[in-house]
């Protein structure tokens, strides 16, 4: 039986760290948040066009369009306006884009190597001493 109780704990303990971390709500007092307008000049200062500001799980969010024209989606902390969650018009919805680009390789040939001497003719030459 106590192994049971133990088991339930550490399952217990497990499964609400991983809702923590999945947590894109804001937890800031409101009297701590910046104005609209600041929200406002953040956004247009990154190339969108503004539709809707709205407060959501203690959030901003705001809705309009991206640089491209494309519908946009953003969750945005009300003290330091940092993006929490973006969703962009034609994304799947399990791909966030958080502000941040993703890395996709060049394709080969596309890209000259850095001029530091490491990648010359042929393969890198090391030295195993």
């Amino acid at each position: 039986m106590r192994k049971h109780t133990l088991a339930a704990a550490a399952f217990l303990v497990f499964a609400g760290s991983g809702a923590a971390m999945a947590d894109d709500d804001c937890h800031l007092p409101m009297d701590q948040w910046q104005p609209r307008e600041a929200v406002q000049k953040m956004a247009e200062a990154r190339g969108w066009t503004v539709r809707r500001i709205r407060a959501d799980d203690g959030c901003y969010q705001i809705s309009g369009t991206d640089e491209n024209g494309r519908g946009l989606k953003v969750k945005v902390d009300p003290g330091s306006l940092e993006i929490v969650k973006m969703k962009r018009e034609g994304q799947d919805e399990d791909d966030d884009d958080n502000g941040s680009s993703r890395l996709q390789a060049a394709p080969a040939g596309m890209v000259a190597p850095p001029s530091n001497g490491l990648f010359g003719k042929g393969a890198p030459k090391a030295e195993v001493k």
